[in-house]
């Protein structure tokens, strides 16, 4: 019996993936173990598994031996396949009665498309359902010990694109809160963006980080500035898919490094 038969044997109503149906999944920002059991029953049941760029190897290694695996990234820079297309693949193989998961980095609603999926499934009169996952805006910045909010820093934050930071933005409302911004697809803009910020107000030294690869084997974390932060990550050659934060909250980072270094590990 494999670790999965013995959870799914010990879980009341497991959702059953019918042929003809789609489930737009999020597979979480890259460890397995982030995945919701629901996400984990479609990986063990569908036929075909429509996934993108951002779905980790580990995670698409949990599906059943039967699935046939088919790539539908649209990494910024790479030949990638249109939205529409994609959308018309799953109604589609939703038509000749395959058993759909369409499998998503993060979430699939937060600055993933999915909404625009599910329109398209719901137009066509294909079964669909919304599983949701951990978005990497959170869990990036929990795995880099960064806490999205904390009692005396913050009560609020803010979740934005940088895809299309080339074009008409105002970024100065976002400054003005004084509350952290966590910065999804921002790499290719980051200059431009914390530029930006600055002009509007945001001050240069204000804490920020980058996270890239989160919760993943690779995942590296930079501490610097607003002002330097652009910078640094071409110094530093960070690269997508990375998450950014700017803000106070980042300073705590460092305090809770340190407490855990002064933790005795079990004897």
């Amino acid at each position: 019996m494999t670790a999965w038969d013995s959870m799914a044997a010990r879980r009341e109503g497991v959702p059953v993936l019918m042929p003809g149906h789609v489930w737009l999944a999020g597979a979480g920002p890259g460890d397995p173990g982030l995945l919701t059991l629901d996400a984990l029953a479609g990986l063990q049941q569908a036929d075909v598994i429509v996934h993108d760029a951002l779905v980790d190897r580990r995670v698409l290694a949990l599906a059943a031996k039967t699935a046939r695996l088919e790539f539908a990234g649209k990494r910024g820079g790479k030949p990638s396949a249109s939205q529409a297309d994609i959308s018309e693949r799953l109604i589609a193989l939703a038509r000749d009665a395959c058993r759909v998961l369409r499998l998503k980095g993060g979430d699939p609603f937060v600055f993933g498309r999915g909404g625009e999926e599910a329109l398209a499934l719901a137009a066509a009169n294909i079964p669909f359902r919304i599983i949701p996952g951990v978005t990497a805006g959170l869990a990036a910045l929990a795995a880099a010990s960064i806490p999205v909010t904390l009692r005396g820093v913050n009560r609020a934050v803010i979740f934005a694109a940088g895809h299309g930071a080339d074009q008409d933005f105002d970024w100065a409302p976002l400054a003005r809160t004084g509350a952290p911004i966590v910065l999804y697809m921002v790499m290719h803009h980051l200059a431009r963006i914390t530029e930006a910020l600055m002009a509007a107000g945001l001050a240069p030294q204000t804490p920020a980080a980058i996270i890239a690869s989160a919760a993943t084997p690779h995942e590296r974390v930079l501490v610097s500035t607003l002002a330097a932060l652009a910078a640094d990550a071409r110094d530093q050659k960070f690269e997508p898919p990375a998450i950014v934060v700017i803000g106070e909250i980042v300073k705590v980072r460092a305090q809770l490094l340190a407490a855990a270094a002064c933790i005795a590990p079990p004897t």
